[in-house]
C-alpha cells in the first residue's frame, strides 16, 4: 500500500509539472503574454506570440508572429539586390524560373522556421482564449544559418571560377546567373542573420549583387546577341512582339547595323486564315506557326516551337483579330521561355523536333 500511495504521488507531481509547463491550468497569466519573459530572455530567445480561440489556431499566429519578423526584414535588405530582381521580373510571365522577392522570403523564412518550436501555452480561465509563445534558441538558429551561408559563399566562388575561365559563352552565362542567384539568397540567410543575431550583426559577403549582375548583363549584351527574322502573315507585328518578349528574359536583341554577330537566330513562319464551320452565331480564324531556335555559328537548332489555335468571334475581321492577337501573346511565351531555357542552361536542345503546326496549302481549311 505505501509503495502504492508513492507511485500515485509521483505521477501526481509528473502531471501538476506537465500541466505548468503546457499552461493548462494556471489561473495567472504567464510573463510573456504581456512582453518580456525571465524564463524566456530577449538575449537567448526570438520569440513570438499568439492568441485564437484554440490551440492550434494560437500556435499557428505564434509561429507566424515569428516569421513576420524576418519577411520585414527582408523586404528591407531588398533594394541591395534590386538589380538582379529587376532582371528576374522582366521575365515573370514564367515565374517557375525566376527568383523573385516572395520566393527569396520564402525560401529564406522556410529555413528558419525549422529552428521555431512552440515553448509555452496558456488558457486564460475567464475569457476561454488561447495563447501560444513560439519561438528559437538565438544561438542555435544562428549557427545553423551560418552553415547553410558557407556553403552558399563556396558555390558562388566555384561558379565565379569557372565563369572567369571558360571561353565558352553559354558555360559563362550560366554560371554567372547561378553566381548571383546563389548570392540573392545568401544574402537573405544574412538578413535573417542579423535578426537572430542579438547584436544585429550578420555576416557580409564577398561580392556584391549589383556588380555580378552588371557583368551579367555587360557580358551578355556585348557577346551574346540574339537575331530574330519572321516571314508569313503578320511578320512585323509578330517580330515585334517575340523581340519584347526575349527582352523581358534579359536577352539582347540584335538589331540592323549591328556591329556584333548574333549568337543565336529565332528564327520562322506564321500563318493566319480565316476558317468556313458551319455556326449560326460565330466566324473563326485560324493561326499557326512554326520557329526554331539556331546556334549561329555552327547551324545547329537548340530550340523549336511549333504551335497554333482557333479563335471565334461574332464578324470574320473579330475572329481574324482575336486570332492574331493570341497568336502574338502564345508564341512569345513559348518562344522566350525555349531561348531563355537553352541560354541559362534551364532545358536541354531538342532530340527530335516537334511536329510541324503549319499545314500544307491544299490543307488550309483544316
Amino acid at each position: 500500500m505505501l509503495a502504492k500511495a508513492i507511485s500515485l504521488t509521483v505521477l501526481m507531481g509528473l502531471l501538476m509539472t506537465v500541466s505548468h509547463g503546457c499552461g493548462w491550468s494556471r489561473s495567472h497569466a504567464p510573463s510573456w503574454v504581456q512582453g518580456a519573459s525571465s524564463e524566456y530572455p530577449a538575449e537567448r530567445y526570438l520569440t513570438g506570440v499568439g492568441q485564437a480561440e484554440s490551440k492550434p489556431v494560437a500556435g499557428e499566429r505564434a509561429y507566424g508572429a515569428v516569421a513576420k519578423i524576418f519577411k520585414a526584414e527582408i523586404t528591407a535588405q531588398s533594394q541591395d539586390w534590386e538589380s538582379y530582381l529587376v532582371m528576374e521580373k522582366r521575365g515573370q510571365t514564367n515565374t517557375e524560373r525566376h527568383l523573385t522577392l516572395d520566393q527569396i522570403t520564402k525560401v529564406s523564412t522556410d529555413k528558419v522556421i525549422e529552428n521555431v518550436k512552440l515553448l509555452d501555452t496558456w488558457v486564460d480561465p475567464k475569457t476561454g482564449q488561447h495563447y501560444a509563445l513560439a519561438g528559437m534558441d538565438r544561438a542555435q538558429a544562428g549557427a545553423a544559418l551560418v552553415e547553410r551561408m558557407n556553403e552558399l559563399d563556396q558555390a558562388v566562388e566555384t561558379e565565379l571560377a569557372e565563369a572567369h575561365q571558360t571561353q565558352d559563352k553559354l558555360a559563362k552565362v550560366r554560371n554567372l546567373r547561378r553566381a548571383v542567384k546563389n548570392l540573392v539568397l545568401r544574402e537573405a540567410y544574412n538578413a535573417d542573420l542579423r535578426v537572430i543575431r542579438a547584436s544585429g550583426q550578420g555576416n557580409p559577403p564577398s561580392h556584391r549583387v549589383a556588380d555580378l549582375t552588371s557583368e551579367l548583363e555587360q557580358f551578355m549584351a556585348e557577346h551574346l546577341l540574339v537575331a530574330v527574322e519572321v516571314s508569313g502573315d503578320q511578320a512585323d507585328v509578330t517580330r515585334r512582339a517575340v523581340t519584347e518578349g526575349l527582352l523581358r528574359e534579359g536577352l539582347v536583341i540584335s538589331q540592323n547595323g549591328e556591329s556584333i554577330a548574333p549568337e543565336l537566330l529565332v528564327k520562322g513562319a506564321v500563318q493566319l486564315w480565316d476558317v468556313s464551320i458551319p455556326d449560326p452565331r460565330f466566324r473563326y480564324a485560324r493561326w499557326c506557326s512554326d520557329f526554331v531556335i539556331i546556334e549561329v555559328a555552327t547551324q545547329r537548332i537548340v530550340g523549336a516551337v511549333s504551335i497554333g489555335g482557333r479563335e471565334g468571334h461574332l464578324t470574320p475581321t473579330e475572329a481574324m483579330s482575336r486570332a492574331i492577337r493570341v497568336m502574338q501573346q502564345e508564341l512569345t511565351s513559348h518562344l522566350a521561355k525555349t531561348l531563355a531555357g537553352y541560354v541559362y542552361g534551364d532545358a536541354a536542345p531538342p532530340i527530335e523536333l516537334p511536329p510541324a503546326s503549319c499545314p500544307g496549302k491544299d490543307h488550309v481549311n483544316r
